[in-house]
């Protein structure tokens, strides 16, 4: 049969906005274990992190992208070299469908971090 795009794709934010919330903070066996849930689920994208953030997360998401192969697995990155080396080059590498998110500023303060 051939490969075929659904007419919806899911997009889980589960570990991205789950760690924002307070209080909030998943151990590295959880960060593994909720997205191969998720991709048992027939979740298509699962948005895992944000690489550039710590050499913790970066270690969780490398870990994160050799396990799922069916759902797609993105990060996010800013528009600098460093953001998407390490999203890119590091976290992503071992991914089958790896994805980046690029996020770009829109007030002063986040401006002046990417610059």
């Amino acid at each position: 049969m051939a490969n075929r795009r659904a007419a919806v794709q899911v997009f889980d934010t589960t570990l991205r906005d789950g760690e924002q919330a307070p209080g909030v903070s998943l151990q590295a066996e959880e960060k593994i274990e909720i997205p191969r849930c998720l991709e048992d689920l027939g979740v298509d994208v699962v948005e895992a992190g944000f690489p550039v953030t710590s050499r913790g997360e970066e270690a969780a998401l490398r870990a994160l992208s050799r396990e799922l192969r069916d759902a797609m697995v993105a990060v996010m990155a800013r528009g600098r070299e460093a953001d998407i080396t390490a999203a890119g080059r590091r976290a992503m590498k071992h991914a089958v469908q790896p994805r980046i998110n690029i996020i770009s500023p829109t007030s002063d303060i986040h401006l002046f971090q990417v610059l």
